[in-house]
């Protein structure tokens, strides 16, 4: 499998230093560049053509929505965009989502956490941490996109009676990544639980009934 090619985005020097440490140890990611602000993420994402930016969001220069926003429109969406930031308000949210990011994760999240969040980005899923998720349900803000590849392939064993555990092994993932996935496609189809979101797929034509 290619490494996921990565451009670390973080004004705090030290937290930058420290997600670039923890992504060169994981052998699914290549770290390709670094930027302290907006305009650098702007300027090195199309020199570099990163598979995904991971995004701040309060930089100096240029702040990480509008940096998105240009990302976003410099690659044609080919760039994806995942933000990682301290702020969680339904403002920043929003308006981060609306540039074009695929996704939105709190930096109170375990290392292990961050890693899977950036493999399911790169793979065209869309992390979000669990406050940010509540926030757009209660919002009325799911996001409206069809399910990745692998979103349909957790979709049908789950709807075939696997458990967490035999999904994950059967796909080579963790039970934290599936469950990721299958919050994914709670929001994606508005349901709350697994015998909803088999309905709600089914009478859409993705499963064949049961």
């Amino acid at each position: 499998m290619n490494a996921k090619r990565v451009l670390v985005v973080d004004d705090h020097e030290m937290m930058r230093r420290s997600i670039v440490s923890l992504l060169r140890d994981h052998p699914q990611f290549e770290v390709v560049g670094e930027a302290a602000n907006g305009q650098e993420a702007v300027e090195l994402a199309a020199a570099l053509l990163p598979d995904l930016v991971l995004m701040d969001l309060r930089m100096p220069v240029l702040g990480g929505v509008e940096a998105t926003a240009q990302v976003m429109a410099a690659s044609g969406g080919k760039v994806r965009v995942l933000v990682f930031t301290t702020y969680d308000t339904d403002a920043d949210i929003f308006r981060a989502l609306e540039a074009g990011a695929i996704g939105y994760l709190l930096k109170d999240m375990a290392p292990e956490e961050l890693t899977e969040a950036i493999l399911i980005a790169s793979e065209d899923g869309r992390p979000f941490s669990q406050e940010v998720a509540a926030r757009l349900d209660e919002s009325g803000g799911a996001i409206s996109k069809p399910l990745t590849v692998r979103e349909i392939e957790v979709l049908e064993l789950v709807a075939a009676g696997k458990t967490n555990g035999a999904t994950a092994a059967r796909l080579h993932i963790s039970e934290g990544t599936v469950k990721t996935h299958l919050l994914s496609i709670y929001r994606k189809l508005g349901v709350n639980d697994r015998a909803q979101m088999v309905a709600n797929a089914t009478s859409r034509g993705w499963l064949v009934s049961r």
